[in-house]
């Protein structure tokens, strides 16, 4: 995103405010439909699954590399062992409802190449395995009957097909792919027609997710994105088939700033650290450092794709199912910071994070001070009405002092996973949503307030005339 906008009026009737005012309005990418639905729900669920379950191996690496302790051979034939008789559609759907997820991204293809799909141009797929079944239908089905978007992770890289490497030698020598070799334009038509298949036969799908590895431009990614534009409009699409997408994807980390990334983006992050079920992997994050993540995300304008890898049987493992009700507990008292706000005024503190919208501005505190007093700078005292906690309502005494604005907490708010203060702001003060305005094939970031089309920079002056400065 882009540092926050300053804005001042003395009566913008575009803005819905009276009086002589100075407010604070951060980004937030609001333009087209999907762009203000993606931005909003801050929050989505990322499953990888396939027959690698069996294993409790990492989806696909195994044969990517070459001191794996599981061959080649034993990996491609695990399909034949791969039989998830407890897979229930909608028991996923509904955990990641009641997790407070607004969004599913299933991995249809990893870099294995195994089709977690009926695709009709391959033997290697779902419905070749002793389970006989389309998860991704049953699956789709399910999201359209709970009312939750859909999401398809495709991966360009495709260990299993001939024309994306030589299958006559190691598979390690070239996991991302030989483009030089003739076959190369056959494994291209193949994607399309997989991807034709997904976006045709599924009903509606909210965002397509690559994952091109190295390389990327040598999928060609404007061919694709051309197709998913022509066959699901609506789809998002994004960064990592050479291509600039609708949002940007960092792995396993979470940015600085919000300043880091011009444009929408979403942290993929793993609850252990393995990108599958992995009975081995006992290295969970807690819940608590899973809720601070996702108000850390939010904070900074981005969204969270927290991901489970279902068991070889089709279940959320309890480690799994446990963090996510939790985290779904907290948010049905504090999710009002989250879905759909800002990155907030208070950036750069290690102790709290903060987000916006409206007439409030919320603080998540990683802890309680000894004191008893949470102290932040605020330009302009006379913005803030009063604080309250979320979750309980209960109001705070706030105290103006040399050091900045101090808010009295208790210090039985420490039993909280992450506590959040809302500060309600004066009827003149107000979080706006910027529209993020994709321009050209760069999507070159643009944000629009009150009908002005601006480019972005640090700062912003609307004078009584609602004149751009």
């Amino acid at each position: 995103m882009v540092p926050y906008f300053l804005v001042k009026a003395a009566s913008l009737a575009a803005l819905c405010l009276l009086g002589c005012i100075e407010f604070a309005v951060w980004a937030q990418a609001a333009g087209p439909q999907e762009y203000r639905w993606f931005q909003g729900a801050k929050f989505g669920m990322f499953i990888h699954w396939g027959p690698y379950s069996v294993a409790s191996v990492e989806a696909s690496w195994p044969i990517m590399v070459p001191d794996s302790s599981l061959s080649y051979d034993d990996y491609v034939a695990l399909p034949s062992r791969f039989n998830p008789v407890k897979f229930d559609a909608k028991a996923w759907v509904r955990l990641a409802k009641a997790a407070g997820q607004k969004y599913i991204v299933f991995t249809t293809k990893h870099h294995d190449g195994f089709a977690m799909f009926d695709a009709t141009n391959t033997d290697y797929k779902i419905t070749k395995t002793p389970f006989g079944r389309d998860v991704f239908a049953e699956l789709a089905q399910v999201a359209r009957e709970e009312g939750m978007p859909l999401g398809i992770y495709y991966s360009p890289p495709d260990m299993h097909h001939p024309g994306y490497r030589d299958m006559t030698r190691p598979a390690h020598e070239h996991p991302f792919g030989q483009p030089e070799r003739t076959e190369w334009e056959n494994y291209l038509d193949y994607m399309e027609a997989q991807l034709r298949q997904l976006l045709t036969r599924y009903g509606d799908i909210a965002i397509v997710w690559f994952d091109g590895l190295e390389g990327q431009e040598k999928f060609h990614g404007e061919r694709f994105h051309k197709l998913i534009h022509e066959l699901q409009p609506k789809a998002l699409i994004n960064d990592r088939i050479g291509v600039p997408g609708d949002f940007a994807t960092p792995e396993q980390r979470i940015p600085k700033s919000p300043n880091e990334i011009a444009g929408m983006w979403e942290t993929c992050m793993t609850i252990n650290d393995t990108w599958a079920y992995n009975k081995n992997d006992r290295h969970y994050k807690s819940a608590r450092d899973l809720i601070w993540n996702l108000a850390d995300i939010a904070s900074k304008n981005g969204n969270f794709l927290l991901d489970v890898g279902p068991t070889p049987l089709g279940t959320i493992q309890p480690e799994f199912r446990d963090r996510l009700l939790r985290i779904g507990t907290w948010l049905r008292s504090n999710g009002e910071g989250i879905y759909g706000a800002v990155a907030g005024p208070i950036q750069d503190r290690a102790d709290l994070r903060s987000t916006a919208k409206g007439h409030r501005v919320y603080l998540y505190l990683a802890e309680i001070p000894k004191n008893g007093r949470v102290t932040i700078k605020w330009s302009s005292t006379s913005q803030v009405q009063g604080a309250s906690i979320l979750a309980s309502g209960k109001k705070l005494r706030l105290m103006q002092t040399p050091s900045g604005l101090e808010i009295k907490v208790p210090r039985s708010l420490g039993s909280s996973l992450i506590p959040v203060i809302a500060l309600n702001l004066n009827a003149a003060s107000a979080w706006l949503p910027l529209i993020l305005l994709p321009l050209g094939d760069m999507h070159e970031p643009r944000f629009e307030v009150a009908g002005f089309r601006l480019a972005p920079r640090s700062y912003y002056h609307i004078d009584s005339n609602t004149s751009i400065l």
